[in-house]
């Protein structure tokens, strides 16, 4: 049972032990409510993902320069920095990472700069754990096609200077 006043735990049920999980995206959660993120960490690892958890915005920068994630989820209120001061560190350092921002702060302000420093979602505490369930699979899916189109145009790059290398090796031997 989740216990945690800013998760609606009566949303959420639990999955059967021994399903089927994901590809095991890693999910790195960033908040300074130590059972805010013990609760995150519960439900996520429940739905097949691997979590890390950060309580600073510098522990977080930290953890990204060292190892990928696929999905960043933010807190606004940080001990140390901003959640949108931490989301602009993040779209310099791994720029492809989904980034959630959560706040139990809800106001206009905090929500533009959110969206104005790329963030992919936000979403109020308390939340109902099925939608941030939701919200994280949607949010892989965007990515996983974001990965195919780049791999495609990378690979149509390639494909176009093979043929130009091509046609100018045939000028040079002509």
């Amino acid at each position: 049972m989740i216990n945690h006043p800013l998760i609606d735990s009566r949303c959420y049920s639990h999955k059967e032990q021994g399903k089927t999980v994901n590809n095991k995206e890693k999910i790195l959660i960033v908040d300074d409510d130590p059972l805010l993120q013990e609760s995150l960490v519960s439900i996520l690892e429940n739905e097949g993902y691997y979590t890390d958890t950060a309580r600073t915005g510098a522990e977080a920068e930290a953890k990204i320069r060292r190892d990928f994630f696929h999905i960043a989820l933010l807190d606004v209120r940080l001990p140390d920095m901003t959640g949108t001061d931490l989301l602009v560190k993040i779209n310099k350092i791994a720029p492809r990472m989904k980034k959630l921002v959560l706040t139990g702060y809800p106001d206009a302000f905090s929500a533009i700069q959110a969206v104005n420093q790329k963030a992919d979602a936000y979403l109020t505490k308390p939340f109902d754990p099925e939608d941030l369930i939701k919200l994280i699979a949607e949010n892989i899916e965007i990515q996983k096609e974001e990965l195919r189109y780049s791999q495609e145009k990378v690979l149509e790059y390639i494909q176009n200077r093979v043929r130009e290398l091509d046609s100018a090796k045939l000028d040079y031997t002509a």
